[in-house]
């Protein structure tokens, strides 16, 4: 028997399930994978699904891109990273998984308002003696916009 969602082309709330599990699938291997060479393409031949279509799908289920959210959580890490202050920024760098230092510190200007070196120098000081757990929501980057003027000084 045909049904009315068949006919008309649009997905029935079982499809509608399985597709947000397989996003859901894909967002939880980019928290997992960060820092492995991942693509858009990767990720949707794993979900079985087209790069485009993965990509309409990720950002209307969550707001940003496969590949802003996989940086996103690049720079995150790195905040980490760099606050510890025993690594440079190249080695920050590639830690993560970015491999242009330059689409790094690009990214991270973006998102935490200080480029990575200014960000290493500030983080240690503002942070000292503050629990690694709320040292990493207070200095949690601004997702899908540019981190507002307020948030370029740590203390």
């Amino acid at each position: 028997m045909c049904t009315i969602s068949r006919m008309t082309g649009s997905p029935s709330s079982a499809q509608r399930l399985r597709d947000l599990a397989r996003l859901r699938r894909v967002r939880d291997r980019i928290d997992r994978e960060y820092a492995q060479p991942l693509d858009v393409e990767a990720l949707a031949r794993g979900a079985h699904m087209s790069a485009g279509h993965l990509s309409r799908e990720f950002r209307a289920a969550y707001g940003e891109s496969p590949y802003s959210y996989l940086m996103t959580r690049r720079i995150e890490r790195a905040m980490t990273l760099l606050r510890r202050g025993d690594l440079s920024v190249t080695e920050v760098c590639f830690a993560v998984g970015s491999s242009s230092l330059g689409t790094f510190s690009t990214r991270f200007t973006e998102l935490v308002g200080m480029p990575p070196s200014a960000y290493r120098r500030l983080a240690a000081d503002a942070t000292e003696g503050m629990p690694a757990c709320v040292a990493k929501q207070v200095t949690r980057p601004v997702r899908n916009q540019e981190a507002p003027g307020a948030r370029t000084a740590l203390a």
